[in-house]
């Protein structure tokens, strides 16, 4: 990869997560250890079980975080987009990758090996705080997901799943309107707890309701608003 000038650099953190608020020399200094690497859509980037040296931080795309099941199903625990973390949990206790991690779309990392990032973290009480927050957030989203498969109709989880999808997707424009996501329905039925084919009938209830369209490996929301009236 070329050199970046310093006002590329101030560019790529903008608006990140974790990185957002950093100066030109904390950037400078995390950017002399990391790396960056480019993946095509449907490229596994790690997979569970596998030594878990680094966390990565999205800088273009989106990735899923998986785990299959018996006979084959898999169980999406979480959709990473644009400005977030992941693999953190094995970069700072040092074990094995929880789940699989897999492109959604075509993806722009920057990989950060835990021998360099932690002495960066330990000087930065700030950052430790903001990391504290995410792997919280995250938590939560795991523990409303079990509690949405045990106790709430297909129906609602399905909305949910659609809304939180929506919302990561517009925090990065400004623009209101229809929603474009691109999910598989077999990705938003491993994020419910559901087959594909139950997904698929709840689906095409919306779209002769006027409030979704389905495309390939898409779903197109019309109004995001009348999906929030249904959970």
């Amino acid at each position: 990869m070329r050199t970046l000038s310093q006002t590329e650099k101030m560019k790529l953190f903008e608006g990140h997560a974790l990185f957002g608020q950093l100066d030109s020399a904390d950037i400078d200094a995390l950017l002399s250890h990391a790396r960056f690497e480019h993946h095509r859509a449907g490229e596994v980037i790690f997979s569970k079980g596998s030594p878990g040296r680094s966390m990565m931080a999205v800088l273009e795309g989106s990735i899923r975080i998986s785990s299959t099941a018996g006979a084959g199903r898999e169980v999406v625990l979480a959709i990473i987009h644009t400005g977030e973390i992941f693999g953190e949990i094995a970069l700072l206790d040092g074990g094995e990758r929880t789940a699989d991690a897999i492109t959604m779309t075509d993806c722009d990392i920057l990989i950060i090996d835990h021998r360099d990032f932690i002495p960066f973290l330990e000087r930065r009480g700030d950052l430790c705080v903001k990391l504290l927050r995410i792997l919280c957030r995250r938590l939560r989203q795991t523990d409303e997901q079990v509690e949405a498969a045990l106790f709430e109709r297909l129906e609602g989880r399905v909305a949910k799943a659609l809304i939180r999808l929506a919302a990561a997707e517009t925090s990065a424009r400004e623009s209101s309107g229809p929603v474009r996501l691109r999910v598989t329905q077999q990705e938003l039925a491993g994020m419910v707890g559901a087959s594909r084919e139950s997904v698929n009938k709840q689906l095409h209830v919306w779209v002769r309701g006027g409030f979704l369209e389905l495309g390939k490996r898409q779903i197109v929301i019309r109004d995001p608003s009348i999906l929030e009236e249904l959970v």
